[in-house]
């Protein structure tokens, strides 16, 4: 069992910048291959990035490449989405996720593909 707790979320001008942490608990977090995604209301949750337990293939959706950067330390449980040249766009509830199984270009995307979900944070991207 896995438990996910997001942080760092906010208010932001466009162009501005987040660094949203989501903290793991238990002792096998680098088994866990991680992602984020995102939703906003009436609309189906969708992916942001994913990343692999040793960190060493990391995925992005389009709409972030060259903005978002997603890391992680296993020595602390917690994996980051760095967020840059935010957009209003951007604006959504971020959530964490966490799966045993690996994450691939082919499954990485698929919310039914992980096995833990923290709660969300809030970011809005506004002047």
């Amino acid at each position: 069992q896995v438990q996910l707790v997001e942080s760092g979320g906010g208010l932001v001008q466009p162009g501005g910048s987040l660094r949203l942490s989501c903290a793991a608990s238990g002792r096998t977090f680098s088994s866990y291959d991680m992602a984020w995604f995102r939703q906003v209301p009436g609309k189906e949750r969708e992916p942001v990035a994913g990343i692999r337990g040793n960190a060493f293939m990391r995925y992005y959706t389009d709409s972030v490449k060259g903005r978002f950067s997603i890391s992680r330390d296993n020595a602390k449980n917690t994996v980051y989405l760095q967020m840059n040249s935010l957009l209003p766009e951007d604006t959504a509830v971020y959530y964490c996720a966490a799966t045993l199984k690996a994450l691939l270009a082919s499954s990485w995307t698929q919310p039914l593909h992980y096995d833990y979900w923290g709660q969300g944070t809030q970011v809005t991207v506004s002047s």
